[in-house]
């Protein structure tokens, strides 16, 4: 019997834990509700739409194409396949995996804000920094209204604090003359646009199929291509450098000594000249081992130089050798529709709406019933008592 009454009070309990026919019931009642808090949203939503800033997109994929007969091309393939050969570097080669931290440095970001591009309102290339200084690009109406109204407790808390001041470095005569000691400094409002870079150009690495996916969103069509094609020449840029970084050095000490071996051996070489005009005439045993030895240094001087013109010649192709290249598989273009719709943008206001609607008609039915959940027994007691006493 006791089994029975327990099966028997089982989905009485459920069926009251979850009344799927008392919560449309609910609904339906406060359908009034609903739709005027649909109204609302419809009506902030629409506002959002024509409001908002239109926002383009330039994509492009690139693949590295790394060498496979050294340690450091087999570093950089097994990098793409997603194994590690240890660590980010081998022999030189920069494994893909380290590029989005190159797009994310700080000097990186620094040059593209200073990067000049065309905008529709400037008649001259003007960088990203300037353009936001000289206040061409002005937020929507929507942006003003969300910043003074749910934003507005930040807004208060930041007039309150204090701002941070600007940094000034001291005058670099009173340091070494090693230029990489000197830091990068950067000013307030540089750290507002680099804040925002991240939002702005994105590097993504795909390890499996080997190939690098840049994206970059901006104000305008040609503005956001332009953007693309510069981010893509830094990046190669800065690859490259890493890459030739050793080889480059190598080359600039060949050349150096280079120069010195051809200098000696043309000195060497007009000094044996004047020696041989010298003695046309006369022709005695001092001037003959004067021009010996003359010609002896010359022919060392020569040799010296000759091997420094192959070597030189080595380091070219080395530094040839090591330049990476990158095949474009998609190559920037300008986009002719912009990346964000208004449609899109008030359908999701539409859904929050109706969300927002359903969620304030189910919770005046069901807050009475959450807060019996969370009354102690003894209060509990005392409200049936009062309501014993009144009746």
């Amino acid at each position: 019997m006791e089994e029975n009454i327990n099966n028997a009070n089982t989905p009485n309990e459920e069926n009251e834990g979850l009344d799927i026919m008392a919560m449309m019931r609910s609904l339906w009642d406060g359908r009034k509700t609903i739709f005027i808090t649909l109204g609302i949203f419809f009506a902030l939503g629409l506002v959002a739409a024509l409001t908002m800033k239109r926002t383009y997109s330039v994509q492009t994929v690139m693949v590295p194409q790394v060498g496979a007969d050294s340690k450091g091309g087999l570093g950089g393939l097994a990098a793409l396949a997603g194994f590690d050969l240890g660590g980010g570097t081998t022999n030189g080669e920069l494994s893909p995996l380290i590029y989005p931290q190159i797009v994310s440095s700080v000097p990186f970001r620094l040059t593209i804000i200073h990067t000049p591009l065309h905008y529709e309102k400037c008649d001259t290339a003007i960088s990203m920094f300037n353009y936001a200084k000289a206040g061409y690009e002005k937020p929507s109406v929507f942006s003003y209204i969300m910043k003074y109204t749910i934003g507005l407790p930040g807004v208060i808390i930041g007039s309150l604090s204090s701002k941070p001041e600007e940094i000034e470095y001291p005058d670099t005569n009173s340091r070494t003359s090693v230029k990489d000691l000197r830091p990068i400094v950067v000013s307030l409002d540089e750290q507002r646009m680099l804040e925002k870079m991240g939002q702005i150009i994105s590097l993504d690495v795909d390890k499996k199929e080997g190939y690098i996916t840049l994206r970059v969103n901006g104000s305008e069509p040609v503005q956001t291509a332009e953007l693309a094609l510069k981010v893509q020449q830094l990046l190669q840029k800065e690859i490259t450098r890493f890459r030739t970084e050793k080889s480059q050095g190598e080359l600039e000490y060949i050349q150096a000594r280079y120069d010195e071996a051809k200098e000696e051996a043309e000195r060497y070489q007009m000094a044996l000249a004047g020696s041989r005009d010298r003695m046309n005439n006369v022709v005695t045993t001092a001037s003959t081992v004067g021009r010996e030895r003359l010609q002896s240094k010359f022919n060392v001087a020569n040799t010296v130089y000759l091997e420094m013109a192959k070597q030189l010649e080595q380091a070219k192709m080395k530094v040839k050798k090591d330049t990476p290249v990158f095949s474009t598989i998609q190559p920037v273009s300008i986009p002719t529709k912009p990346s964000n719709s208004r449609a899109k943008t008030l359908i999701v206001w539409l859904f929050l709406g109706i969300v927002v609607g359903c969620g304030i008609v189910l919770g005046k039915n069901y807050w009475p019933k959450v807060k019996d959940m969370f009354k102690k027994p003894e209060d509990k007691e005392n409200e049936e008592k009062k309501e014993e006493g009144k009746k």
